[in-house]
């Protein structure tokens, strides 16, 4: 484990609010990071993209760095540009 993981596991087990915003923020910046990978897995720049999605770049950029309220059906369009499928889940 490395120190951060370690400050963070300690952090988390003290303080019951940063855990509980640590654990949303993260699940947040997550998404956007996958969308970016796969954006950028596909050869694809902002810019093409959300002409692909009929958007602007700037909307492309916001949902990669703050994916925290981002639609179902928006996603389902980011696959579909990837030629991919979405697949959501329900874990414990």
């Amino acid at each position: 484990m490395s120190d951060l993981q370690a400050y963070i596991s300690d952090r988390k087990k003290r303080d019951p609010e940063f855990a509980e915003g640590y654990d949303e923020g993260f699940r947040s910046f997550k998404i956007g990071v996958l969308l970016k990978q796969a954006r950028e897995e596909a050869g694809l720049t902002q810019d093409e993209l959300a002409k692909q999605l009929n958007t602007k770049k700037t909307a492309i950029s916001r949902i990669e760095n703050h994916a925290e309220d981002i639609r179902l059906s928006t996603l389902e369009k980011y696959a579909q540009a990837f030629g991919k499928k979405l697949k959501v889940e329900l874990v414990e």
